[in-house]
Formats: C-alpha cells, sequence, structure tokens
C-alpha cells in the first residue's frame, strides 16, 4: 500500500481564514451592513447529504481516503455574470453574489486568475460579518490560480475594486464552488470528539509529538507540515535547510505525493499539534498556500518544492539538516508525522536501518517500529537518524495499528543520499538546490536552532559594523560568537582573515550560556582599495574540537574607497510600493554599492549617502514590477546629487529599469556645464576631436587625482588631440580661454 491520500479534487482549499495571503484594505462601504438591492445571487445545485453521509462514514472508518469537508461545485463563473459599476476617484466595482442553501461553509476555486496593479478583489459573507483580502497584483502567480479559504455563511459576494484605466485588464473565471457540508476548522461530529482532529483521525498506537518520548524532538519537528491538497489532508513533508543557511524555504516530501495539477496549490500547515500529550486539537491557521516544483524523482520518490512564500518568524519553523552521504551507519530512525491527516505524530525504530528497494526506489527500509507507526498521510514524511539528520522521506509500507499496539510490520523510506545525485539534471536530484554554492558538503545541521543539541559547539554567528560601503583604509568589525552547545562555552580561538591573507588569532575568554551569544570587537583591519572579504572562524571551545564544525565561519564583503573620496547621495521619494524599488551603482559591470535588495512595503522616501572614487559610473533603478516609481500609483521619482546639491541623475518615469552615466572628480564632484563645445569620440582611444572651440585657447586634460596629463593649445574651431599616451580612465577636458572656461568629461577606453 502507497500511504498516500488522493485529493478529491485539485484546487479545492481549506483553511484558516486568518491564514489567506492578503494586503488590507475594506469591501466597498463595508461599515454598511446590509447587502446592496444591485447584487444578484446565483444559487448553486442542491447536495445529497444522507449519500454524502454514507461515502464518508466508510472513508472515516477506513481512513482509505482522506478526509471530506465539502462537496465540489464545478463552474465557469466569469466576469460576464455582472457589469462594473462606477463608484468614486475614476475606480468603478464589480460584485457578484453566491449562494450554497445550508452550507456552513464556502470557499471558492479561481483559474486564469490575474489583477492588475490597481484591483483589488475582497470576498465576504452575506451577514457581512467577515471577508477574505484584499488580494492585488501580487497575489498573482505564474499558473494564474488563486484558491481561498473558507467564510462561514451560505451566500458570499465576490467583489473586485479597480482603477478605470486597469479594469479591462482584470482577468478570472470561478472555477469551482466548495458547498461546506460538515466543519474541517473543529471537530467535525459530537460524537467523535474524544477521536478526531481537525483534518482527520489516526490510530491509538500513535504518539503525539508533545508527548515525553517527544522531548528530544522539539527542533526537529518545527521543520514538518502537513499538505492539503483539494479539501484533503494528503501527505506529511519537511522544510529543509541548504549549504547557504540562508532560510530559502524548501520542502521535501515524497514523489508519488506529486500531481501536476495540484501541486502548485498545496497548502502546508505548520504547529499543527496538540500542546500536551493527549489533547485532540492543535493551531490550523500557520499555513503557506502554493509552492513551485524544483526536482523529483520515482528512483528514490522524492519531491521538492519550494514555498510561494517564506514562513513568517511567528510560526517558528525549523529547516531541518540531512545527511546525503548514504552511509550505512544507521544505528536507529525517528519520523515525525501527520498519519491520516491528524495532529503531529512520532514514532521510534530502535534498531539499525537497512537499505533495500521497495517497489522500484532504493531505500532505508525500517523493519519494525518499536513505538509508533506511520498512516496513509504520512507519505512523505521524514525520516531522521540517530543524528537528528533527514536521511529519506516515507516511501510506503506495511504498518498500522493493532488495537493500542503496533502490528508488527514496517516502512521504507527513499533514501536521501540517492536522491542527493543520482538524478540526471537538477530537476531530478536535490544537489543543486541544497547545495546552491556547490560546497561538496554531505552532511549539513538544520537552520537556524541545529539539528542536535551537542556539548561543545561554537558557532560564528555574524559580523557586523562593516558598512557594505566604506570611505577610507580600515574597519572595525564586531563579531557575534554563538554557544549552541550544552556546556557553558568559556574559551575558543577566534581566528580572521582578509583577502585571504595571513591569519589572525584571539584567544577568547569569558562566559556564554547555551544559545546565547556575546560581541567580540576586533582590531581595526586595514583594507585595499576596492572589494574586501572579511573571514572570521572560531575553533577549538572549551579547549577541546568542536563537535559541529558546520557552523564555524562567517564571513562579510564590502568596497572600500581608499585615496581621494567623493560622498553622493542617493534620494528615493517612493510611489504606493516602496518594496518594488531597487538601486545599483555600477562601474565596468561591477556592482560598487546598491540598495542591498528590495525595500520593505509602506516605506516614503529614503536618503542614503555613497563614498565612490573619482570616475565615472552607471546610476541603475529598478522597479520589480515594471511600471516605474510615478505617476499613477503616486508620484516617486528619484536623484543622485553631490554635496552641493549639483543633480547627476534624476527621474521617476521609467519601466523595468532606468540607467544614467555620471562621473565625479578629484574631492568633489566636477561641476560640468552644458558647453558649445562638441567632443567626440567619448569613450575615446587615441584621439580625440572638438568642434566649436574657441581659436588660442588653452587646452588642459585633467586625470582624477587633478593632475594635468595633456596641456595644448587651440590654434582654430576644429582640434585634434593625440591620447594614445592616456591609460583607461575618467578626465576632465578643460577649455580656458579669456573669460571663458569649458570643462566636458572624457572616458578613455582602449
Amino acid at each position: 500500500m502507497i500511504k498516500k491520500l488522493l485529493s478529491v479534487l485539485a484546487f479545492s482549499i481549506a483553511i484558516a481564514a486568518t491564514a489567506q495571503v492578503s494586503f488590507g484594505g475594506f469591501p466597498f462601504n463595508w461599515e454598511d451592513k446590509h447587502v446592496s438591492s444591485q447584487i444578484s445571487f446565483t444559487a448553486m445545485p442542491s447536495i445529497d447529504l444522507d449519500a454524502l453521509a454514507a461515502e464518508d462514514a466508510v472513508v472515516d472508518q477506513y481512513k482509505e481516503a482522506p478526509y471530506r469537508f465539502g462537496f465540489e461545485h464545478e463552474t465557469s463563473f466569469g466576469l460576464n455574470q455582472a457589469t462594473w459599476r462606477s463608484i468614486e476617484n475614476e475606480r468603478s466595482i464589480w460584485q457578484f453574489g453566491i449562494e450554497c442553501a445550508g452550507a456552513r461553509t464556502i470557499n471558492l476555486i479561481f483559474e486564469d486568475f490575474y489583477l492588475p496593479k490597481g484591483a483589488e478583489m475582497f470576498i465576504w459573507s452575506a451577514d457581512r460579518e467577515e471577508f477574505l483580502g484584499s488580494f492585488n497584483h501580487k497575489n498573482n502567480q505564474e499558473y494564474r490560480v488563486l484558491a481561498t479559504s473558507i467564510l462561514q455563511h451560505d451566500k458570499v459576494v465576490v467583489e473586485v475594486q479597480a482603477n478605470d484605466a486597469v479594469k479591462d485588464q482584470v482577468s478570472f473565471v470561478i472555477s469551482m464552488v466548495v458547498h461546506g457540508y460538515r466543519p474541517v476548522l473543529m471537530n467535525h461530529f459530537a460524537d467523535f470528539d474524544e477521536d478526531r482532529g481537525p483534518y482527520g483521525t489516526s490510530g491509538s498506537c500513535n504518539n503525539n509529538v508533545n508527548c515525553a518520548v517527544g522531548s528530544a524532538w522539539q527542533v526537529e519537528k518545527k521543520s514538518v507540515a502537513l499538505i492539503l491538497s483539494g479539501g484533503s489532508a494528503s501527505c506529511t513533508g519537511a522544510l529543509v535547510n541548504n549549504t547557504a543557511n540562508d532560510g530559502t524555504p524548501y520542502f521535501l516530501t515524497a514523489n508519488h505525493c506529486y500531481s501536476a495539477g495540484a501541486t502548485p496549490t498545496w497548502v502546508f500547515v505548520f504547529n499543527h499539534e496538540t500542546s500536551g500529550c493527549t489533547g485532540t486539537t492543535g493551531p490550523t491557521n500557520q499555513t503557506v498556500s502554493g509552492c513551485q516544483l524544483r526536482a523529483r524523482r520515482a528512483g528514490s520518490d522524492f519531491c521538492l518544492v519550494e514555498l510561494s512564500s517564506v514562513p513568517p518568524a511567528s510560526y517558528n519553523v525549523e529547516y531541518a539538516g540531512w545527511d546525503a552521504s548514504d552511509a550505512t551507519t544507521v544505528t536507529s530512525a525517528t519520523c515525525i508525522h501527520h498519519p491520516s491527516g491528524d495532529l503531529k505524530k512520532i514514532s521510534f525504530e530502535n534498531n539499525p536501518v537497512p537499505q533495500g528497494t521497495w517497489s522500484g526506489a532504493q531505500t532505508w527500509d525500517v523493519q519494525q517500529w518499536d513505538d509508533g507507526i506511520t498512516e496513509p498521510g504520512s507519505s512523505g514524511s521524514p525520516l531522521f537518524d540517530q543524528n537528528h539528520r533527514i536521511i529519506g522521506q516515507l516511501y510506503g509500507g506495511g504498518s498500522a495499528c493493532s488495537g493500542s499496539n503496533e502490528n508488527g510490520q514496517g516502512d521504507s523510506y527513499g533514501r536521501f543520499g540517492v536522491s542527493w545525485d543520482a538524478g540526471a539534471s537538477a530537476s531530478a536530484r536535490l544537489k543543486e538546490w541544497l547545495d546552491p554554492g556547490n560546497t561538496g558538503i554531505l552532511v549539513l545541521d538544520g537552520y537556524p536552532t541545529g539539528s542536535v543539541s551537542l556539548q561543545l559547539d561554537a558557532s560564528a554567528a555574524s559580523i557586523s559594523n562593516v558598512p557594505a560601503n566604506i570611505c577610507g583604509s580600515s574597519v572595525s568589525p564586531v563579531f557575534s560568537l554563538l554557544n549552541n552547545g550544552s556546556s557553558t562555552l568559556t574559551s575558543c580561538t577566534i581566528q580572521y582573515t582578509v583577502n585571504g591573507g595571513s591569519v589572525q588569532t584571539i584567544n577568547w575568554t569569558g562566559s556564554v550560556a547555551q544559545y546565547a551569544s556575546t560581541n567580540v570587537n576586533l582590531p581595526a583591519i586595514t583594507l585595499t582599495n576596492g572589494a574586501n572579504t572579511i573571514v572570521v572562524t572560531v575553533l577549538n571551545p572549551n579547549g577541546s574540537a568542536d563537535e559541529n564544525a558546520n557552523n564555524n565561519s562567517v564571513s562579510v564583503t564590502c568596497n572600500a574607497v581608499v585615496g581621494p573620496t567623493v560622498n553622493i547621495t542617493v534620494g528615493i521619494i517612493f510611489d504606493d510600493y516602496s518594496e518594488e524599488t531597487s538601486w545599483e551603482i555600477q562601474q565596468n559591470g561591477a556592482i560598487i554599492a546598491s540598495s542591498d535588495g528590495l525595500y520593505p512595503a509602506g516605506g516614503t522616501s529614503i536618503n542614503e549617502s555613497v563614498c565612490l572614487a573619482p570616475g565615472c559610473y552607471n546610476f541603475v533603478i529598478f522597479d520589480d514590477y515594471g511600471d516605474g516609481l510615478c505617476c499613477a500609483y503616486g508620484n516617486g521619482s528619484y536623484s543622485v546629487s553631490d554635496a552641493t546639491g549639483t543633480s547627476l541623475a534624476a527621474g521617476g518615469s521609467f519601466t523595468n529599469s532606468e540607467t544614467t552615466n555620471f562621473c565625479v572628480s578629484g574631492s568633489a564632484v566636477e561641476s560640468i556645464v552644458e558647453s558649445v563645445v562638441t567632443l567626440y569620440p567619448n569613450p575615446a582611444q587615441n584621439e580625440i576631436q572638438l568642434i566649436g572651440a574657441f581659436a588660442n585657447s588653452d587646452l588642459y586634460i585633467i586625470d582624477v587625482a587633478g593632475n594635468v596629463v595633456v596641456s595644448t593649445k587651440t590654434y582654430s574651431a576644429n582640434v585634434k588631440v593625440d591620447t594614445s599616451s592616456l591609460a583607461n580612465g575618467y578626465y576632465i577636458v578643460k577649455l580656458v580661454s579669456a573669460g571663458k572656461v569649458d570643462s566636458l568629461p572624457l572616458i578613455i577606453k582602449k
């Protein structure tokens, strides 16, 4: 039996309304609690509750299919179901009502879903007590599907508000209306209250993960989540770390859980567990909706997806560690899972786990569970070795409860080490995704806490007080030393290098408790002009070998300007979507300074000082959505200026990006006024020509340090100047005549 729960329909999703990703605002006239007479309701066909109850009784008893909470009406309701009405501020509204008589809940599935910027969707209950939304252009997905959570009413209204200029770009079809005929966010039947969880029930020989037997696995449990697919509790899986330790939300489950149509709409329910050992309820609203397939392969039954968004900090998730060595040294194993969609459980095998094959896949074979079992819905759940690292995910097997005891059978798990690199390409193996830097690491602990609580584990947490752009030749870094070990950290060796140079050593002493940190001030470090890399490594905790070498080093890069410097200011007035804006200053293709990613939502303006060496640069501003800073969604703009306020670059109306070249010279910006003199070619190689120069003028070419490198006279309005002796770089051409000075920028590029 493959432990998979087939989805009833691919796009039906039921999650708590508070978990739906939305972006604020209110439906039109929300304070008015009566429903407009201008809204017409389309009634869905009635359903046969007796027939559904009979089917569900069989499913609930034998757990051979997922828990079904609603009947799915396939529909094709488009924008032609209602008409747009003008409201205010050159905006219009579209409203369409749906009724499922007697329904406990309603949720909807949209296909061909697209909202342009300037359009918002709300879905609200006809009693005007609850609503979902707003949804906007940030909810657009590549697969053009939106699956909503439930509203607890039998009549709902879909509402779209849009700027008149973009309303014709709105697109969607309501392809499914789910008539909820029994509860999904609470215990399902009064006479089963003692036995059921919100999404299903499991056998009585299972252990809640928060029982005493699970006390050593409280870190790893935070990586595990239940997968909802099509209104069903279908599979389990876990967030997995990658060698960059950057929290990319990769999620590992089983290949046989994958479905091309359903996978993009999976909903991942985290922390669905009872707070104690004997409870039957747990949170259902800590969810992430949607994912993108990264890799899968039947040969070890693995499927790796990337969640559509990073789980919020409030979920307190862990990215589990793993062992891709495939070494036959597994002395015991643990599985954390959601059997039959139930609350999170934990199972133990206290004996060595051999390698084998099962149904064509290369597997780890649990011969017989010593405590706990797995069930349908556990598919894809992680198998941890004795070192608390994932070595596989559940493929199938025969284990089950026999009353309150295990039935004596085992399970098979696709081997992580085979999944690592056995596939023919990145779409069929884990290596490229979980080792993005190609480090060759095969054993990795979890992030951010780490998988194993070791006695001696000193960690290099971070380096601070190192700006990305530094004016000058020195910096004084602050190193954060973290103690992940169970023993109080009283001493260690701290080593650091700059640009791969000689190793400098600090013998640190102090007192740092487990999971606490302390700051260590490093001596002033001398930098070279341009890019610099500082690496700090911690060794020898309490005079002994570190038991976890994977977190011992940390690095930071910075750009230093050593010598003549120029300070400029980047100023941005954001439009209504500051989270779409970023910028870079580039030179010869290299990024010299940047905004370090997109700005957070809700920003109004910034002014950031940047230190540059004399030379020529490109200022590039980006808009992630492709509509610039002005003017449809706020009158934003940008400027780059020198210390005197002279503008070097400015604008606001562009699409995806805009690039402006500017040059700086000496200790200040060279003020280059518009001249009647024409200089070409520019950039130049061995010769330049000036047209329109005054006769008998003095001509100087000056380098960035202020040195005159060419000096000559002009004897006519058209002048040729030999530049073959000049090196590549930025120069100023000055023409001095009686009562007039012309300055022109010149770039030599051979």
